[in-house]
């Protein structure tokens, strides 16, 4: 199962350098996670100011 970001993203890419696998990549109006390459570790859960990725 992989993460997913929510609507309440403010795209401040505090999430990206986070990633372990690099899933995580700006999107038109939020970051996006590629569910094919994430390894469901929630290091971007820890790190967002607005708790925007969860377990899909």
């Amino acid at each position: 199962m992989a993460y997913l970001i929510n609507d309440d993203c403010i795209s401040c890419g505090a999430c990206v350098p986070e990633c372990p696998v690099s899933a995580i990549s700006e999107g038109d109006d939020k970051m996006v996670i590629d569910d094919s390459i994430c390894v469901d570790c929630g290091a971007c859960a820890n790190v967002c100011p607005v708790d925007a990725p969860n377990p899909q």
